[in-house]
């Protein structure tokens, strides 16, 4: 039986706080994409997914104190990279916006399926991310995809 060790949970905080950060870069994606679609019908689903990500932001903070850990407070160097394709993407377009968002939230989905692979990961993230973060990336790239297919055939 493994137990784990203070190694385990200091690799768990930095780990929480790797997604973190990731969640932080999504809300501030989103934040981009709506001010791009603002008088688009999308917007409502666009908030939907960002008010999401704001819902993981909190319960990976309160993750990370439960385990003693400090939550990072922005979304640093991926944030700035994310804020700027977005930024991007928002300018060449709509359907381009759309990648840049449904690129992130692959990123976000492979990042937290490699994670729970990890033997020093406490059961609690394991749960975490298996039951809430994982299928709400999930839904998110569903919602994606129907907004692209409607943005396509305008």
């Amino acid at each position: 039986m493994n137990t784990l060790t203070e190694s385990d949970t200091a690799q768990c905080v930095e780990m929480c706080n790797k997604m973190l950060r990731g969640e932080r870069s999504a809300v501030e994606a989103y934040d981009l994409a709506i001010e791009r679609f603002e008088t688009e019908p999308a917007v409502s689903q666009l908030r939907r997914i960002r008010d999401e990500h704001i819902r993981s932001v909190l319960e990976l903070e309160a993750n990370i104190v439960e385990m003693g850990g400090e939550p990072d407070e922005d979304a640093g160097a991926w944030g700035i990279f994310t804020k700027a394709v977005q930024i991007t993407a928002n300018f060449l377009g709509e359907e381009s916006a759309i990648e840049a968002l449904a690129q992130g939230e692959k990123k976000g989905l492979y990042d937290y399926q490699e994670a729970t692979g990890e033997e020093w990961l406490m059961p609690y993230c394991r749960i975490l991310y298996n039951r809430s973060l994982i299928p709400r990336i999930e839904s998110h790239l569903r919602t994606l995809d129907m907004i692209e297919e409607t943005v396509t055939q305008s």
